[in-house]
């Protein structure tokens, strides 16, 4: 059995150490557990392949913090990032990690006031952290000299490439010293990167970490299946069932961001929009909020949130699912680092379905489904917490202060009548069951865009037939006969319809069994969208066993003759 890996034992100082343990930090994540020996007991450049939610910062700033000579007071250490928010929570980050006055750091993007960045900069920092357009500003103004850089970070390397820096970085590596250290992190390694890398870095050793998530251990994650038009009201009602919370809210566009927001402020909860369209200055301002806990729900774009890191986040809520499965991940890996378990909850349309199996996919991981609140269960939960509330401050003996209305009350009517009264002008109509409507759950299987046409490499010189297709596939499969529908048999090969849930199942286990070529796959789509019209009213083309298109057995039956049954197709229905 492995011994876990503490920070005590990566020859990090004691000063460090301390901040790590006041920021709840025991156990480094694996790129920190591997960049930060390479970095502090070698002179090697290095590239550090790691996805974004893998928490490279304090693997580059920790050595760095412990290599930087606090005497001398030239810039030693340059942090290069894409973007403004990825700079500020970067910095944020390593100002973290030590109490001393000693480190001098220096946040510069672009903007914010360049005069008070030649203020920063007068005030020789040790340590710079940039974004690209800025740097290239400053030394042409030479109120920033490279001559004694001793360490260059490129955080989030290919998304500067991406965004079109890649000119910048090569015109400011040029200037800096050759025998400076270069440390390159990057999620993928393409063309573009490794020219930089082969021009610029001095035969660096690669350090290479698989998407790693410690949401795995500590995170609930369920969903509840919504129809569109009663989101909002689920998203309520999950609000109210939860009592101590510290949100991220996520939604696929401004507009939702918008609305989520001010509604939630007309039900005096403190939350605050973040998206794109809205003033830089003004979403450094309400991150700052957030992170002081002086708003605790934030309702966010992806963009926007991108890089937002806070500490203690007890809920992730996907107002809407991620097309791509790494977005869902890094949302819900937003947190953590205080190693406490939190909740990730999704609202899931029947147009989401796909995306919520796609993500199960991705991350190995199920996500349990759950049913939505009624009204008589929030109402349930908001009277214990009445309990509850007035029994801790008994308990705690915080009363008195209105002690003499409470006897001059009490003098005059019944105390169960006063308590009723007193409660009734607190909570008002809030506790009525007529406030929550009936929400009915999403039923994913119906609908033609939530089945999967599944390719099978079984056909009839084979002796397979309808129902053998079913038990072919139900005799490895866990699934429901009946849930494989609109059997095709072809000469070469044959074709069926499976619901969104059930083609995942098939589609493992076939690729599991045989990686290289398994026996089932997912049809081609092209072919699928070109047939679907008339697929749906039973033509199977004059290939197909029945015959031709006027075959009322294929029309008609989900098996054929042979061994098939005569109820109506499933798909039809």
């Amino acid at each position: 059995m492995s011994t876990q890996i503490l920070f005590s034992d990566l020859w990090l100082s004691d000063n460090l150490l301390n901040a790590l343990e006041k920021k709840w930090f025991k156990a480094p994540t694996p790129i920190q557990e591997k960049i930060i020996p390479l970095f502090l007991n070698t002179n090697k450049d290095i590239i550090g392949q790691a996805n974004t939610w893998t928490w490279k910062t304090a693997a580059f700033g920790l050595p760095i913090l412990e290599k930087i000579n606090t005497k001398n007071k030239a810039v030693q250490a340059i942090i290069m990032t894409p973007t403004r928010e990825l700079a500020i929570q970067v910095a944020d980050e390593i100002k973290s990690f030590t109490s001393s006055k000693a480190y001098k750091l220096a946040l510069i993007y672009w903007g914010q006031s360049i005069w008070r960045e030649f203020d920063m900069l007068e005030r020789n920092p040790q340590i710079v952290v940039w974004t690209p357009w800025r740097i290239r500003d400053h030394i042409k103004r030479k109120s920033l000299k490279l001559d004694q850089i001793e360490y260059f970070v490129l955080d989030e390397a290919d998304e500067m490439l991406k965004i079109g820096f890649r000119d910048e970085i090569e015109e400011i590596m040029q200037k800096t010293p050759d025998n400076k250290r270069t440390l390159l992190f990057s999620a993928t390694l393409p063309k573009p990167i490794m020219n930089i890398v082969n021009n610029y870095m001095n035969k660096p050793e690669k350090v290479s970490i698989k998407s790693w998530n410690v949401n795995n251990e500590l995170i609930t994650s369920y969903y509840h299946a919504v129809k569109p038009m009663d989101k909002f009201e689920a998203l309520t009602r999950v609000i109210e069932t939860q009592e101590d919370f510290y949100w991220i809210i996520f939604c696929k566009t401004k507009r939702d961001v918008d609305e989520i927001a001010m509604v939630l402020e007309r039900k005096w909860l403190k939350a605050e929009a973040v998206h794109g369209d809205i003033e830089q200055r003004m979403r450094e301002k309400t991150l700052a909020r957030f992170k002081n806990r002086i708003t605790n729900i934030l309702v966010a774009t992806d963009v926007a949130a991108r890089w937002i890191d806070v500490e203690w986040l007890s809920h992730v809520i996907n107002y809407s699912l991620p097309e791509n499965p790494e977005v869902y991940t890094h949302r819900i890996g937003r947190t953590g680092r205080a190693w406490k378990t939190w909740k990730a909850i999704s609202l899931v349309t029947r147009s989401d379905y796909k995306f919520l199996k796609q993500i199960e996919y991705f991350t190995k991981k199920s996500i349990d489904k759950k049913p939505i609140p009624n009204g008589e269960e929030i109402i349930a939960i908001k009277k214990d917490r009445i309990l509850s509330q007035i029994a801790s401050k008994i308990e705690w003996n915080d009363t008195g202060k209105y002690f003499a209305i409470t006897n001059n009350l009490l003098s005059k009517y019944n105390e169960v009548e006063v308590i009723d009264a007193l409660l009734n002008i607190i909570y008002k109509n809030e506790l009525n069951l007529e406030n929550y409507k009936n929400i009915s759950e999403e039923n994913f299987k119906w609908g033609r865009s939530n089945n999967v046409r599944i390719f099978i490499a079984k056909w009839r010189i084979d002796s397979f037939w309808a129902k053998d297709i079913v038990n072919f596939i139900t005799d490895k499969v866990n699934i429901n006969p009946n849930d494989i529908n609109d059997i095709e048999l072809f000469d070469k090969f044959s074709y069926a319809n499976v619901w969104l849930a059930e083609a995942d199942l098939i589609l493992r286990h076939f690729k599991k069994e045989n990686p290289r070529k398994p026996v089932i796959v997912k049809a081609k789509e092209k072919w699928w969208s070109s047939r679907r019209w008339w697929s749906r009213w039973g033509y199977r083309g004059n290939n197909s066993r029945g015959g031709s298109r006027n075959s009322s057995r294929w029309r008609n039956s989900r098996w054929n003759s042979r061994g098939g049954s005569s109820r109506n197709s499933r798909w039809r229905r």
